[in-house]
């Protein structure tokens, strides 16, 4: 049978030669690992490899040094130039980067790239136009259609904003086209004025369009400008508009009366 004093003697053994294969086993893979890395790179954060340094990039088996141009810093890509130009300047030609020229009445873009026109200017090809503001009007915000539109109560002649002129019994109907005001209730347009709606007897006023203004009220029908009273003949009713009249069921209107169906 093994001793205890035999095992433990085995043990202190095994573990001494372990420790002096990892001593120096370890400098030996280190060396070689760090050989393995070209000059201008560094091993990767994750994973196996290695990356070139800021402002170098791969070329087979070797880092080589990115040309970078003033007002410019390397983007570390692999593709591409390597670099990208500073907030405010933009790539000429791929080799060079200049200030983003911003004309008076404009600002830098976010991008950093391109500039727009501040509010109260129009880009007119390179340059922002002050725009001329007339009097009783303001600015639209709209980079497509007029910079500028007139207050209410003033319609846009020319370059100019006038007052409109409201006749006697009308409202500003705030409309972007056609006629800017509108004939009170009781009231139509003629000949650029409000005249007052004639309601005749028997009727009422009636604003509906495309009609006089007024409708007889039912049980009378129109006669010019009149409302005269329905004789209604026998075996006959108002219709649905009450301003007409129509032959009862099996009745059929002959002659202005309601005659049997036979």
């Amino acid at each position: 049978m093994v001793s205890w004093a035999f095992l433990k003697t085995l043990v202190r053994h095994f573990a001494a030669v372990f420790g002096f294969v990892l001593v120096f086993a370890a400098p030996a893979f280190s060396q070689s690992s760090a050989s393995s890395i070209p000059e201008n790179a560094h091993a990767k954060s994750y994973g196996d490899g290695w990356e070139c340094n800021l402002s170098y990039r791969p070329a087979g088996d070797t880092c080589v040094k990115i040309a970078v141009p003033q007002n410019a810093y390397p983007t570390n890509k692999p593709y591409g130039t390597g670099w990208e130009c500073l907030h405010g300047y933009i790539e000429v030609e791929g080799n060079s980067c200049d200030k983003v020229f911003v004309p008076e009445g404009g600002y830098l873009d976010p991008s950093g790239k391109r500039w727009n026109c501040l509010r109260g200017y129009r880009k007119i090809d390179d340059i922002c136009q002050k725009i001329a503001l007339p009097e009783n009007s303001y600015l639209t915000n709209d980079t497509s259609g007029p910079a500028w539109r007139c207050n209410r109560g003033y319609e846009a002649k020319g370059e100019k904003c006038l007052a409109i002129d409201v006749p006697e019994h009308a409202y500003l109907n705030g409309s972007n086209y056609g006629r800017p005001w509108t004939c009170e209730r009781g009231y139509f347009e003629q000949d650029g004025t409000c005249t007052a709606v004639f309601v005749p007897e028997n009727a009422y006023f009636d604003d509906a369009p495309y009609r006089t203004g007024w409708k007889c009220e039912r049980g009378f029908e129109v006669s010019g400008d009149r409302c005269i009273f329905i004789d209604l003949p026998e075996n006959a009713h108002l219709d649905r508009s009450g301003n007409r009249w129509e032959c009862d069921r099996n009745f059929q209107r002959t002659r202005g009366r309601c005659v049997l169906n036979n």
